[in-house]
């Protein structure tokens, strides 16, 4: 048997940056689904949270799991349960772009506690000034800047 702990901290918006999450209720019965459904398709979902127009998660890859596809499963299962269910007032969308970076073992901690708090720090910035800052902070570079 192969053991493996890849921890990967995932951000991803709401299409066009929409805040359809927009009470603090309905984020909370969208992460508890989402970590519900990534425990049934045998994803762990350390932390999971976020604000009115993206979520933060925290999850532990496993050994045949890929970013893309575990992505896939979260954001397509959930943008299908929230429309299914009518959670939102227009029709709900996660965008497709994405943020992934790994987190050593010695940063989880920090990074729980970072997610944990998205909602304070929100108050004072932006989601947008947020993944601007991720972009440079990491080295990331956006395609369309490459191209133009």
């Amino acid at each position: 048997m192969s053991f493996v702990k890849v921890y990967i901290h995932l951000v991803w918006s709401t299409k066009n940056r929409y805040p359809y999450l927009n009470s603090k209720e309905l984020r909370l019965k969208i992460w508890n689904h989402i970590r519900e459904n990534g425990h049934s398709k045998g994803i762990f979902v350390d932390f999971i949270n976020g604000y009115s127009d993206h979520c933060h998660c925290l999850i532990s890859l496993g050994v045949n799991q890929t970013i893309e596809k575990t992505l896939q499963l979260l954001k397509g299962e959930s943008s299908f349960w929230i429309n299914k269910n009518k959670l939102t007032q227009k029709k709900f969308e996660w965008q497709d772009e994405y943020y992934a970076v790994s987190v050593s073992e010695s940063q989880l901690d920090k990074v729980r506690d970072y997610i944990k708090k998205q909602e304070d720090h929100h108050q004072s910035k932006t989601f947008s000034d947020e993944y601007e800052e991720f972009l440079v902070k990491f080295g990331f570079q956006k395609l369309k800047d490459e191209l133009g």
